[in-house]
């Protein structure tokens, strides 16, 4: 593989080590051929590194275009790499005289680039947003990068993310700590617990912010110091700040440090960062390769690092009251320094190595390569259609298995969502979406796509509405006669109450379906009650049965920052508000008493679609007199799963949370408002549920009691489960076959 690195020359800091780090370990598997459009000190540091180098100098783009083009055709290059603004340009120029793929790497927001330079924002910030539009693939230093560029209308399915990988070989032993610190100036002795940072004295990083917070942490904590290595347009301020604040003695500025950070770093004991804007900060990674206990601004990539109060401290950016507690909190407890610091090395060690970086990048190349020589389809891939975008982690659950699912049949296939909110389809999945109501565009997509899927759920009904229905079916009807094969995948059906509905869903379905896949037998039971024969129909399972849990670490923040302890033992109830429910809350509330009185459960009241389901919690708990939890938003499928894996009981009205609990083999009590609830428990073998309206405290006390019975022998259980997932995966050959692939 031959890839050529276009970069101006000038580079600084975090894109300077991010480049030279990448392109010295590129070199060890590929040809990664570095242009610099000026030479210096970034080319001289690149040739004392191995890495192949060539200045392309002058300010006449055309002409430098010239010689790149016939350099890149002559060395048979297979992908342009562009790192900056004066790259992003030329690499724009080029894509049009070379036909190869030109990928850019965004290592800071292009909109504050030029921050207080508003010259330099005009012309070259311009040209930069011009040229990253124009080139087939970007790649964000971190996922938060691809996000937030993503939010500004940039393709959603033609990003990569990458973090800054860092060589985590021990580093020799650095000395006694105290000689250095005191000759940096730092006032600090056996006892002091010294806090550091190193970076800018710039607006963008907010040093004081870090001093306002390390005055309010060391009003009460006074063995706190802190260093801060760095220099730039703001040190006179910021020193006037801690003498303001009378922490004058207490903060030293050491400038620039030389002979490399890992002095520093070995000299900490916290490790901070203030920024307002970051992509993935290699001070992080560096402190926690010195196992520092670290606090920062939840920015960019942050948060994919530091699992909020697990491995380190988050606050958001300028709250430094909030930062003054994550330090004074530190500094008084030498134990939870530790664990914090040992933690955050066990994840940046293993996920954030400079190892894994290099393989990103090479599997990057890989699938760029891969799909610039894909082969161009009259018709091609998948429209899908589903109750996407509201919330329901249900319903978001079953898109992201499906979407899943496309991707292990071809993972270059085009895709394009319907949903009611895109740009948060667009940003949790990475992948096109538009309204439900456009459609224009949805009509174009149907036109050009080889499959049209409705997704999962039950869509076919008119209980919540009978509007939902018509929609539905005009969907379908529509992706047929714009020429695409049409499947209902793993999906449930009714119920279908009026006489006149169930003729119009029999007609549409017999007319317009190629093959429809259903996630119970009581579907399958209605399709032919309603009188659907035409399409082919099989028996599957729900394919949000194929998801896994997140990482403990994730799902650990996740019951940390709901004030949940991660470890405890507790009972799941997760509630809707349905007719009648509220009659019934209180029941729900007296329940939680009995499974803590009785097993010594602790009651967490769970939201799977977290607009619509807290309130059925809070309404359950209402004047309830023991220990209990809300978890109102337990983020994506993965972290939900991650909760209910904790639980010994889960009691739900809500499908999805039954699903996922069974997955992780939890034992289950079943309330059911809809039909679909207690088809998917007798799918599996319970019959441990009853119904909303028939619900007494007598009956929900006695399905907790089966259940807890049921904790010691889950392996029936379990079985079924597996069996379910197993036919699931007709789904994915129905799709393969639809597809023709």
């Amino acid at each position: 593989m031959k890839v050529i690195h276009l970069i101006s020359g000038g580079d600084s800091g975090g894109a300077k080590t991010h480049v030279l780090s990448l392109l010295k370990h590129l070199n060890e598997t590929i040809t990664a051929q570095l242009v610099c459009f000026r030479d210096g000190p970034f080319a001289d540091e690149a040739r004392q590194m191995g890495i192949p180098t060539m200045i392309c100098g002058g300010n006449n783009v055309f002409r430098v275009r010239r010689q790149l083009t016939d350099y890149i055709r002559q060395g048979g290059y297979q992908v342009i790499h562009c790192h900056g603004s004066r790259a992003n340009m030329i690499g724009a120029l080029l894509r049009g005289t070379t036909g190869l793929p030109v990928v850019s790497t965004v290592h800071s927001d292009y909109k504050l680039d030029y921050m207080g330079r508003p010259l330099s924002r005009l012309t070259f910030g311009t040209i930069n947003a011009w040229a990253l539009r124009r080139l087939d693939y970007r790649i964000g230093v971190s996922d938060a990068m691809v996000d937030l560029l993503i939010s500004r209308g940039f393709a959603p399915d033609r990003f990569y993310a990458i973090y800054n990988g860092l060589d985590f070989t021990p580093a020799p032993d650095q000395g006694d700590r105290l000689p250095y610190l005191r000759s940096l100036g730092a006032d600090v002795d056996e006892d002091s617990v010294v806090v550091g940072i190193a970076a800018r004295l710039n607006p963008v990083k907010d040093m004081s912010t870090l001093i306002r917070g390390f005055a309010a942490g060391y009003a009460n904590c006074p063995r706190l110091r802190l260093v801060i290595a760095g220099d730039g347009e703001e040190k006179d301020k910021l020193a006037s700040l801690a003498r303001e604040l009378g922490v004058e003695k207490q903060v030293t500025f050491a400038g620039w440090i030389s002979g490399g950070m890992d002095r520093f770093y070995s000299a900490l004991d916290i490790n901070a960062l203030t920024s307002l804007s970051e992509t993935f900060p290699y001070a992080l990674t560096e402190g926690a390769r010195f196992h520092l206990a670290t606090v920062s601004t939840a920015v960019g990539g942050v948060p994919y690092l530091i699992d909020t109060d697990v491995n380190g401290c988050l606050f958001a950016p300028g709250d430094w009251q909030a930062l003054g507690v994550h330090l004074a909190a530190l500094g008084n407890d030498d134990a939870l320094r530790r664990r914090m610091g040992e933690k955050l090395f066990e994840k940046a060690s293993t996920q954030f190595s400079i190892q894994k970086t290099v393989d990103t990048q090479l599997n990057i190349y890989r699938e760029i390569i891969r799909r610039h020589n894909r082969p161009q389809r009259k018709r091609d891939g998948v429209v899908i259609c589903g109750a996407y975008g509201r919330g329901n982690a249900g319903d978001d659950a079953i898109l992201e298995a499906i979407l899943q699912e496309m991707r292990s049949i071809d993972p270059d296939m085009p895709v394009l969502v319907l949903s009611k909110d895109p740009k948060s389809t667009r940003l949790t999945y990475r992948v096109p979406s538009v309204s439900r109501m456009d459609i224009p565009a949805w009509h174009r997509a149907m036109r050009h796509a080889r499959l049209y899927i409705n997704g999962g759920g039950s869509l076919i009904q008119d209980v919540t509405s009978r509007r939902s229905l018509w929609f539905y079916l005009h969907n379908i009807q529509s992706a047929k006669k714009c020429g695409c094969k049409v499947q209902m995948y793993g999906c449930g059906i009714g119920p279908v109450t009026r006489e006149n509905h169930r003729k119009l869903a029999a007609s549409v379905l017999n007319q317009n379906v190629d093959v429809i896949t259903l996630r119970e037998p009581d579907s399958q039971a209605e399709l032919r009650a309603m009188g659907v024969t035409q399409p082919e129909v099989l028996l599957t399972a729900d394919p949000a049965l194929t998801l896994r849990k997140a990482p403990d670490d994730e799902t650990d923040s996740v019951l940390l920052r709901a004030g949940i302890p991660p470890r405890g033992r507790y009972i799941c109830f997760a509630l809707r508000r349905w007719r009648g429910f509220e009659e019934k809350a209180s029941l729900f509330g007296a329940a939680a008493k009995y499974a803590y009185e009785t097993y010594g459960l602790t009651p967490v009241f769970v939201a799977v679609e977290k607009h619509l389901d807290p309130g059925a919690g809070q309404l359950a708990a209402q004047g309830l007199d023991i220990p209990h939890y809300f978890l109102d938003d337990a983020g994506s499928a993965g972290t939900i799963i991650g909760a209910l894996s904790r639980m010994e009981v889960v009691v739900s009205m809500r499908l999805h949370a039954l699903i996922f609990a069974a997955g992780q083999g939890i034992p289950l009590a079943g309330v059911v408002y809809d039909p679909k609830v207690s088809a998917f428990l007798r799918y599996i073998g319970q019959e441990n549920f009853t119904d909303l309206d028939a619900l007494t405290e007598e009956s929900l006390r006695a399905m907790i009691d089966r259940a807890a019975a049921q904790s010691t022998h889950p392996e029936a259980q379990a079985a079924a489960v597996e069996r379910l997932q197993k036919m699931e995966q007709q789904n994915v050959e129905v799709a393969r076959r639809l597809l023709a692939l």
